[in-house]
Formats: structure tokens, sequence, C-alpha cells
């Protein structure tokens, strides 16, 4: 069934991107960029960010880094050819819109000593003042983001067993990727800068191998660009670390992966997909088995972009899915407030985590949004998600609402809350239902009452087919709510909904434990132990 609607769900992704996308000629570049903005008051909490970048073609560079045609890791070998087919597909779409591809195969320079590309590089005039350090590997990293890093790579990364032997294996950049006369070739960061500065360049994309190691340290890498003063972004699904899963924090390869391009975004630049360019899903290795969670966050009440965060790292790290966090605008009188980047990512995803509140899309987005329920995979709700796409006046044009998603979808009916918001009003209170207790769901929840910060929503009559496993009440107050069920979709497909979601509520650990279970629930996978998460590539 996966498969289908995949396909399905691609074919909406392709017309949705054509009605994204600058129209014929016009040389803007409309990118979704993604980062971590530290959580005031808070050192070690970072909150997701999204920005929609707009960039001058012409002032913008492709760095492809170090995708080498044979690397001393046989497995690194292998995923590099894997990713050259599809970062071939982006360079090539980045050059037809003017953009310069720069291509930076470390230590070949001598293969390439009489190609045009080389020459070009060589001859670009000196930057009339060159960063002090453009040169060198950047290894300098501040105490904090030291104490921060999140991976063990001191064995050199190789993921293989039994392990390769390091050394030199590489002769010049892997063949699949196209080399253009009117290309750059150069591995030395005083070359590119000059060229860079020849050209007016001020934006740069970074893609290549390896995340951890040459992208973010080589003399053209991301720190860099970023301490010098480019406008630079990591194209993070068009990359890859040296990370052995045997090593701390012993998770995946590819969680490994994903947690340097977390750090990335919380200390060095923003990171992005390349959607925008080639018009598909972010790319994905074949040897990547993790299931895929999508979060949908764009709520202004509740810290979505804050809780979310915490919640979707801690179940990426635990249990073993990939997750994708899609941030829209926390701000309520945003002009892109409706608007939700990176929905492609859904054609791969077996479930949806939606926080979202009040918002419509882009029609062509609603339509790749209705095709993922549609193909009958899991859907998580947490708290506004009963009305996330329901608007209170008019509908501006060119956006779609879906007011019953909160009815078909999550198998709710909420209409509106009891009022208990002010501080000296009464406290909601939640149990488990009685018969329910030993629901895979809520099995771990403390016996109740037990008071939460959420105040209680007006939600019965549920739809049919919807199991109560929490109820909840505004003080000693009748009548009583439902805050917690499961919903089997008539068309099929699952779906999970807690009316709980204040930040307050995240901070007790059998709420975010209710929710792992409810998002494998919906899934319709079992949930393994944190020790049981699949670790190997």
């Amino acid at each position: 069934m996966k498969k289908a609607a995949s396909i399905v769900i691609a074919g909406l992704l392709a017309a949705c991107l054509l009605w994204c996308r600058p129209a014929a000629g016009e040389s803007e570049l409309i990118i979704d960029a993604r980062r971590r903005a530290a959580v005031e008051g808070c050192s070690d909490e970072f909150a997701v960010v999204s920005n929609r970048l707009r960039w001058r073609a012409s002032e913008t560079a492709l760095i492809i880094c170090d995708m080498w045609d044979r690397h001393w890791c046989k497995g690194a070998t292998r995923r590099v050819a894997e990713l050259a087919v599809r970062l071939n597909e982006f360079s090539c779409a980045a050059r037809e819109k003017g953009v310069l591809i720069v291509h930076a195969p470390s230590d070949t320079m001598g293969y390439y000593e009489d190609h045009a590309g080389r020459n070009l590089a060589r001859a670009a005039s000196e930057a009339t003042s060159l960063p002090d350090g453009i040169e060198k590997w950047c290894r300098w990293i501040s105490d904090r983001e030291k104490a921060a890093y999140p991976i063990d790579q001191s064995d050199g990364g190789c993921d293989c067993d039994p392990q390769c032997q390091s050394g030199k294996a590489w002769t010049r950049q892997i063949e699949t990727i196209a080399i253009h006369e009117a290309d750059i070739i150069s591995d030395r960061g005083a070359e590119i800068w000059n060229v860079f500065e020849q050209r007016g360049i001020k934006n740069v994309l970074v893609a290549g191998v390896h995340t951890n190691m040459c992208v973010l340290g080589r003399p053209f890498g991301l720190r860099n660009m970023a301490r010098f003063g480019k406008n630079v972004v990591l194209v993070r699904d068009l990359t890859d670390t040296m990370y052995n899963h045997r090593m701390r924090p012993y998770v995946s390869h590819f969680t490994g992966t994903d947690l340097i391009v977390e750090h990335i975004e919380k200390y060095v630049c923003p990171t992005i997909t390349s959607s925008f360019l080639t018009g598909k899903a972010p790319f994905r290795f074949c040897e990547d088995k993790r299931d895929l969670v999508v979060f949908l966050s764009a709520e202004s009440e509740y810290d979505a972009s804050r809780t979310l965060a915490s919640f979707a790292h801690e179940l990426a790290l635990k249990y073993g899915p990939a997750c994708e966090i899609l941030q829209g605008s926390t701000k309520a009188e945003d002009p892109e407030r409706n608007y939700l980047g990176g929905l492609s990512a859904l054609v791969d995803a077996e479930a949806a985590v939606v926080f979202v509140r009040r918002r419509a899309l882009p029609g062509e987005q609603m339509k790749l949004l209705r095709g993922f329920v549609a193909s009958g995979r899991g859907v998580v709700g947490i708290r506004t998600a009963s009305h996330a796409f329901a608007l209170r006046g008019e509908v501006p044009a060119g956006l779609a609402v879906w007011p019953e998603f909160d009815g078909e979808v999550l198998g709710g009916n909420y209409h509106g809350h009891h009022g208990n918001k002010g501080e000296d009003e009464p406290r909601s209170y939640v149990w488990v239902e009685s018969g329910v207790e030993s629901h895979e769901i809520v099995s771990g929840v403390p016996g109740g009452p037990i008071e939460v910060r959420s105040w209680l929503y007006k939600t019965s009559p549920l739809s049919e087919g919807a199991t109560v496993l929490m109820m909840g009440r505004v003080g000693d107050r009748k009548p009583h709510e439902p805050v917690t069920w499961t919903y089997r979709r008539a068309g099929g497909g699952r779906a999970f909904y807690t009316s709980l979601g204040h930040p307050e509520d995240f901070k007790m650990p059998w709420f975010s434990q209710m929710l792992v279970k409810g998002v494998f629930w919906a899934m319709g996978k079992e949930l393994p132990s944190s020790t049981e998460a699949p670790k190997s590539n």
C-alpha cells in the first residue's frame, strides 16, 4: 500500500512544486531553510525556526564537497555512489537556474591540472581582503558546542564490520557528477573565496561528504563560510557522516547523520533539502530502513516549535525512527503563516504528527496532505490539531482549509473549551478511562486524577469508531470530556489524538511516553524498548 500511496503523493508533490516555483526565466531561488534557536534562559533547549529564503541565483554557489571516486571505507564509498546520482541531478538543476557550481574533491587537483574549471579557479583575481584563516581547516568550536557534540567519531567513523583500514584511496571526483567547463574546480579556501568575491557570490549551498568532518571543517566548509559572512546552508538530504553505530550514542548510522544535522542547525548555519530544485521528496539512502515520522508544527500559543523539537529528538534517539520537523510560522499575524514548507517529506512518511492551529495551506499543499491521509498511513494529533485547518472568517484566495479534519481524520468533535484559562480558575484534571487501563498507549499513565495545565476542550460526542483512553474535567465540574483517544478511519488508517499539549504537560514523563506509544500505534508498529531500537545500517 505504501508504494502505491507514495506514487500518488509524488504526483501531487510535483504539482505543488510547479505552483511554488518562480516563473520561467526568473533568477530567484525560493528555499525553505530550517535552524534551531536557543530558548532564552535555557542553555540546552532549542526551538525549530523556518525561514523562506529568496536568493538571486547569480549570487549563489553550490559547493560539492569531497564526493570522491573511492573512499578508504567501503560503506562510505557505497553511499557516495548512491548519493552522487541525486546530487548530480541537483547540481544540474542549480546550474540551469544560474547557480555557480564549485567542485571541491580535496587532494585531487593534480587530476584536473589542465581542466578549464581548474584554470578558472586559479585565474580569479585575488580578493582585496582575504579572511584570516580561509586557507586552513576550521577546527575551532566553542566550549559549549564541544560539550554538546552529539556523536563519537574518534574511531574514524567506519560503520563496516570488520572496519576498513584507513588511508588515501581517492584520485578524483566520482564521475557520476558532471563537471561543465564553466564550473569551478578547487579545494583551496583562498581560490574559492577569490572566485566568490569576483563574481559577487553572497549565498552558498554546501552538499557532499562527510558532514561531521570535511563538510564542516574544510577551508571552504560550513564553518568558514558562516564565520566569514556568507549566507551558507547545508543541503541536509545530500550528505552523509562518518559515524560508526557501535560508538556513542549507539544509534543507527543514519540517525547519527541526523544528530549532526541538528547540531549544525543549532551552532553553525541553517539547512535545507534538495526538493526545491529536484521536484522530488528529500533523498534517503536505500540502506536507511527507519520509519519516517514527519512533524507538522504551526501554532502560536503552546511553544510547539520547542516542545516538538525535544520530543522528536528523544523519539529518534531512543526508539529509532527518522524524524523530520516541518515548522511553520509561530506568529499569528505573519503574512506567511498559511504556508508549511517541506511537505514533500510526506511521500516517504509512515506517520504525521500534527500540532497546527487554524492555518490554511496553498491548494496543492493541501492536496498533498489529503493524499497522505487517504493513503491510510498514521496520524497523531496534539492539542490544536482538532482545529488545525479551520480558519475563522474568509479563506484567502489560493488557499484551502479542511475544517472536517477533526472529525474525518482524528475522530474528534472540537467545539471550544471550558474557559479555565486564568490562574484563578479551577485546574484541569485527567485520568485513564475505566476499563482501558491495560491499553498499550496508556498502560504507563499513573493513577488519576492528574492535574494538568491544558485547559479542557469540549470534544464530545466523538466520531463512531473512536476509543476513549482518557477523560478530563475542570475542578469538580461536570460534564467530563474525552481527552485522549484512538480512531480507526473508515477508509483505513489509524489516528491517535490528545487535547493535552501545554508546555508543562511535556515535562511530565508519562505524557511524553504516551505520545511515543501513540506514534507507534498510529503506524501499526510494536513499540521497541529504548534498548532495542535499531542500531545498525
